[in-house]
Formats: C-alpha cells, sequence, structure tokens
C-alpha cells in the first residue's frame, strides 16, 4: 500500500479506464458498483495536470462478442488467432449510448482519448495494446512523449482492462500505482484476486484516493 503521496504534476499521470454507460449500472456489461467510481475519479482529475481515457469502441459485428459466434454464450472463452478470449455481451458498439462516457464523468481535462477494440477481428483490454500484445494503440508513445514516469490507474474493471492497463504499463517502464477505491472489477470465478496478486507481483502499487486528495 503506498503512503501519502504528492501528485508531481509534471511526471505524473492519471488514467482513467473505460468509465463508459455499459460498464456502470443498467448497462450491458455492468461492472458491480462500477458508478460509485466516478465522483472519485472527478475528484482526483482536478489534482492531475495530465489526465488520458480510455474508452471501448466497438464494430456491431465484433469478435469478442458471445453473438458473433452461433452456439457461444457471454463468459465462454474460446481459442483465438491471438489467444484465448472470453466472449462478451454486445457492448460500447460505436455510436451507441453504451460506447459513451458515464454521463457525470469529467472528460474535458483529458489531454488524450483513446479509442481501442476499434478493430473488428481483435480485442483490446490494454490501454496500450490490442490482444496480440503487440500492436499498440498508441498511448504509451503520447506518454513518453509527454515526459510522464508513474500512472495512477483508475477505472473499469479492476481484473480486465484496468489489469491489463497496469501490467503493460510496467512493462514499458512506468511506475504505477492502482487506485484502488476509483476502480470496480466483474470478479468472474475469482479473477479480481487474481489480477491483484499477478499486479502485485508485477510491481503495480496501490494507493486509496486519500492519500492522494
Amino acid at each position: 500500500m503506498m503512503k501519502r503521496s504528492q501528485v508531481d504534476r509534471t511526471r505524473d499521470a492519471l488514467l482513467v479506464v473505460d468509465v463508459q454507460y455499459d460498464f456502470c449500472s443498467g448497462g450491458a456489461l455492468e461492472v458491480p458498483d462500477g458508478d460509485a467510481v466516478v465522483p472519485v475519479i472527478n475528484s482526483l482529475i482536478t489534482h492531475f495536470r495530465h489526465v488520458f481515457l480510455t474508452q471501448d469502441a466497438h464494430p456491431t459485428d465484433h469478435f469478442s462478442f458471445a453473438s458473433s459466434h452461433e452456439g457461444r454464450e457471454p463468459f465462454d472463452v474460446i481459442d483465438a488467432p491471438y489467444g484465448k478470449q472470453t466472449l462478451w455481451p454486445d457492448h460500447c458498439v460505436q455510436g451507441t449510448r453504451g460506447a459513451a462516457f458515464h454521463p457525470l464523468l469529467l472528460t474535458h481535462p483529458a489531454r488524450l482519448i483513446v479509442r481501442k477494440g476499434t478493430n473488428r477481428d481483435i480485442d483490446s483490454y490494454s490501454a496500450f495494446f490490442e490482444n496480440d500484445r503487440h500492436t499498440p494503440t498508441g498511448l504509451g508513445g503520447a506518454l513518453k512523449e509527454t515526459g510522464i514516469r508513474r500512472l495512477f490507474l483508475t477505472g473499469l474493471a479492476t481484473d480486465f482492462c484496468v489489469f491489463y492497463s497496469a501490467m503493460d504499463a510496467r512493462k514499458l517502464g512506468f511506475d504505477v500505482a492502482l487506485i484502488e477505491d476509483a476502480c470496480r472489477g466483474i470478479d468472474h470465478e475469482g479473477s479480481l484476486e487474481s489480477a491483484l496478486a499477478e499486479m502485485q507481483k508485477g510491481g503495480v502499487t496501490t494507493a486509496r484516493s486519500k492519500h492522494i486528495l
């Protein structure tokens, strides 16, 4: 657990992952208590000069949708050309309400919005790479060009997109802190506990928003 931390407005950035309607209350892929992260993230945003957002933005027939595979159900796992792929309910379809950010989320301070999952044939959990683990989204380069050294991660869901973003950020050489009360997980078959353990093993520290505010 991180001790109280002073934000370095030059080298620190806040990364807000996928706080979108479909992952919040009433959405197609609702994360339990997902709405609760919004006021916490909004309070954090005012303390950072550098804020980056990610947004799932899938085409209607995306490969990760269970509806794209006859006889399959959400949360089935299939073999994809790039590895194992969990199948999801249709969610965050481009141009729909579900893909929009939560209406109360402060988005105007963002320096950059990274839209991911736009390629029909491959999913993209991480803010940095598509699920082939090679194709970059461009966020890593943008952060380095901005001089960022440390990332504070928030958003949805802890055990999927936040997890992969945190692990990739570490691989790219960033210091990473997960703000626990600004995230929520899906926790499918123990996925949350596993993700938290892997992040700790990978050098991701944890903090609460009170350590920063």
